[in-house]
């Protein structure tokens, strides 16, 4: 496929990845799509402060960095953002005109396109799981909030399903899905429960099979086979 050279794509990874773990996703969506895709470049301990909005920041602000550098090509016009997990989340409050913490990151400048990929936009849980940040961004920043400048995408996947008398992945999942949305026999991608990642007044989508990274067994979202079926929202 011929490269647009006016659109390309960032990726912010979710809650202790860093940059190489979307290697693999990157090369292949830029190969898919037709576009340069960047990564953030965040490291596994950058996400140790988001318990706070202090660690928010830090890493808004690495995302920041990013969709700076893209724009330094004039060519450019609009970039598609993917956020993974808790990348997702985070995505959402980048795009908020007023402040945080002191700071303009206004992302509606340069962001049309918000994908998140296994997102706990809905998340009752504590510290550990990103319960504070989903909930604030939530009364700050509600649901597909700049629905009318920004096209958003929700995508979770449909992996396994909680069971608290099951096999050892199934009591797993049966723990995290009930601290996060208070039901532990629910369907969700082995981390996030579907009705934690879909997004209120985003396009949903649901994918069979698919778990939230690769550890928990493949394929998962970046996976070659997976990525066409979100993807192919942008056209």
């Amino acid at each position: 496929m011929a490269r647009d050279e006016n659109r390309q794509i960032i990726i912010l990874g979710g809650f202790l990845s860093f940059a190489a773990v979307y290697n693999g996703l990157s090369q292949a969506l830029s190969e898919f799509a037709g576009k340069k895709v960047w990564v953030v470049n965040t490291r596994a301990f950058d996400w140790l402060p988001c318990v706070s909005k202090v660690g928010w920041f830090l890493v808004l602000n690495k995302l920041d960095i990013t969709v700076r550098r893209v724009f330094t090509n004039p060519r450019i016009s609009k970039v598609t953002l993917i956020g993974h997990s808790q990348g997702g989340v985070l995505a959402r409050l980048y795009l908020r005109p007023e402040p945080f913490m002191g700071k303009h990151f206004n992302g509606l400048e340069h962001i049309d396109h918000l994908i998140t990929l296994g997102s706990p936009h809905l998340n009752q849980g504590g510290l550990q799981r990103g319960g504070y940040m989903s909930r604030w961004i939530e009364r700050h920043v509600p649901g597909s909030a700049f629905s009318s400048r920004v096209r958003y995408t929700s995508v979770a996947g449909k992996f396994i399903r909680g069971n608290s008398m099951g096999s050892r992945f199934e009591r797993f999942a049966y723990g995290v899905y009930k601290e996060i949305c208070a039901e532990g026999e629910v369907w969700g991608d082995g981390m996030i429960p579907v009705s934690s990642a879909l997004l209120p007044g985003s396009q949903q989508i649901i994918i069979d099979g698919v778990s939230h990274y690769s550890l928990l067994g493949e394929p998962w979202y970046g996976s070659e086979e997976v990525l066409p079926v979100w993807w192919n929202t942008e056209d």
